[in-house]
């Protein structure tokens, strides 16, 4: 994939490094930091600027970035509410109230939020979809995913500018950095699954 996505870049310039990041927000699985750090590269060697790189790359993730936040505003709350209602949410536990309070919560973190984790992998896709169904406002989504991803973009760029043929071994870095987090999350998630269920629990026999 490494060397399809260098390719596409090589002999379509701009228009790749948009549609690849573009595609890379909307399914996480593909590596931006190859898209970024090759793109970086390839300023030194086929003459594309570094500048319009980052423009191209940023488009692309507001775009794919879009895609998600409407996917999720089309699976909105109160879709969700109905699907809790049943028997999903009987076998997962949750209640309609549990939704509620994961709204408020994002109602009040959500720029933070949407913010930061641009810097994240996989989350970094992902926080649209959540951003989409609490309904945050398309502005504020769009300002803070723009600044978010344009410092992402650029830093991934710059290094892959400056280090040239070392870029892959920079790329090893950062894989190294989404395997990490990617653990940390399950771990995460892991946690809150035995907090929350412990939780619920103590507040029944209370």
């Amino acid at each position: 994939m490494q060397e399809l996505m260098i390719s596409l870049m090589s002999k379509y310039g701009y228009l790749a490094v948009f549609s690849l990041v573009a595609i890379e927000n909307i399914f996480p699985p593909i590596p931006s930091e190859v898209i970024l750090l090759g793109g970086g590269f390839l300023t030194t060697t086929i003459g594309l600027n570094i500048v319009i790189m980052i423009i191209a790359a940023t488009l692309g993730s507001l775009v794919g970035a879009i895609v998600l936040y409407y996917i999720g505003k089309i699976f909105n709350k109160e879709r969700l509410k109905k699907i809790i209602s049943g028997k999903i949410g009987k076998v997962l536990r949750l209640k309609e109230k549990d939704i509620e309070k994961a709204d408020e919560w994002f109602d009040n973190k959500g720029n933070k939020t949407v913010f930061f984790c641009r810097f994240i992998p996989i989350v970094r896709s992902l926080i649209s979809i959540p951003a989409g169904m609490s309904e945050m406002p398309i502005v504020k989504f769009l300002i803070y995913t723009t600044v978010g991803s344009l410092i992402w973009n650029s830093v991934l760029i710059i290094i892959g500018n400056r280090v040239g043929d070392n870029w892959e071994e920079i790329l090893g870095i950062f894989d190294k950095y989404s395997h990490i987090v990617a653990i940390i999350l399950i771990i995460i998630f892991i946690l809150f699954i035995i907090w929350f269920y412990g939780f619920r629990k103590s507040k029944k026999a209370n």
